[in-house]
């Protein structure tokens, strides 16, 4: 598969720095952002102040406001927050060249119709070469040229071998698998979990039961998204441990900043008032919420984690509920 020109749609950290990180491979890259100043900054200054600050870019990425110009690359990213996907690949519809790779990055799951990404890629761009990249990964890190290994999906995978070998380069190792499923769902019911870890963090409850709860955590993962059809083997590998580890070991997580802020004492209010970019986590246990009950699959850890975003619980109360439940033998 030869692979000249990639297109970004969304200018937040992470759009912005598979961007960058598209850039350092060789490729010509186009990034759309929704916000005019941002595609300014870029194109100006080589900075993205408000979604990944203390970054210099690559002069040779270029922004833009107009989704044409992405959609006439070769590959597409496309890294917009996980409830906006459908509105703009619907408006991408039109735009699109039949059996062109469209790559989906974003990591959530619709709270309107409990679908996966990929899922609603499908249904709006129905006649696109479908595949999922997912993967422990920091994006300041990525930005900056340091290593990382990431996980691309697609149902063909002769097509998704192509991808990650035209993509990838030695600082940005793409593994291929067929399981869609396994590698989208890892990468959005971390968010859960890591927001749970934060609240871990921000009570001082030790690591002790930090690393309980990331343990207990993976039993939940496991529970769910093999219910919902992900292969065991994805979920412990880059895509579903792999970003679990990352995202609930460390505060540059903005899922793990948030449940710390949260278990310090502070209203959810309070803290996405105070931020530009989004906790994908907060709808993501909404999303697990409605499918877990509509399944019958107990999900305590995750049941908590939405009781206190959506305010039916304190925090407080969360996690004497966590700890007062039954003892029971442990199984996988």
């Amino acid at each position: 598969m030869q692979v000249n020109s990639v297109g970004v749609v969304g200018g937040g950290a992470w759009g912005t720095a598979l961007a960058q990180t598209m850039v350092l491979a060789g490729h010509d890259v186009v990034l759309w952002a929704y916000e005019a100043e941002t595609v300014r900054e870029i194109n100006e200054f080589h900075i993205n102040r408000t979604f990944l600050a203390g970054v210099d870019l690559h002069r040779g990425l270029r922004a833009t406001g107009k989704l044409a110009e992405v959609a006439a690359a070769d590959v597409v990213f496309l890294v917009p927050p996980a409830q906006h996907l459908r509105k703009i690949t619907s408006e991408l519809a039109s735009l699109w060249d039949a059996g062109k790779p469209v790559i989906v990055c974003a990591k959530g799951i619709e709270i309107s119709t409990g679908k996966l990404m990929g899922a609603v890629v499908a249904e709006t761009l129905p006649n696109a070469t479908l595949a999922v990249l997912s993967g422990p990964s920091f994006a300041a890190d990525v930005a900056r040229g340091l290593p990382a290994a990431l996980t691309l999906a697609c149902a063909n995978e002769e097509k998704g071998r192509q991808l990650a070998e035209a993509l990838g380069y030695h600082q940005f190792r793409i593994y291929w698998s067929q399981d869609v499923t396994g590698v989208e769902f890892g990468g959005a019911f971390k968010n859960v979990l890591a927001i749970a870890a934060g609240i871990v963090e921000g009570k001082a409850l030790g690591a002790s039961a930090h690393a309980a709860l990331v343990a207990r955590g993976f039993h939940e993962m496991r529970r769910l998204g093999e219910a919902m059809g992900a292969e065991a083997d994805t979920l412990m590998g880059l895509s579903g441990l792999g970003d679990l580890i990352l995202t609930c070991g460390s505060p540059q997580s903005r899922n793990m900043s948030l449940g710390r802020a949260l278990g310090q004492g502070r209203a959810l209010d309070e803290i996405l008032g105070s931020r530009s970019a989004v906790t994908e986590g907060i709808f993501t246990a909404e999303a697990v919420h409605k499918i877990a009950t509509n399944r019958n699959i107990a999900m305590p850890i995750a049941e908590a984690v939405y009781a206190i975003v959506s305010g039916s619980l304190d925090v407080d109360t969360a996690i004497a509920d966590l700890l007062s439940r039954p003892m029971r033998a442990e199984k996988h």
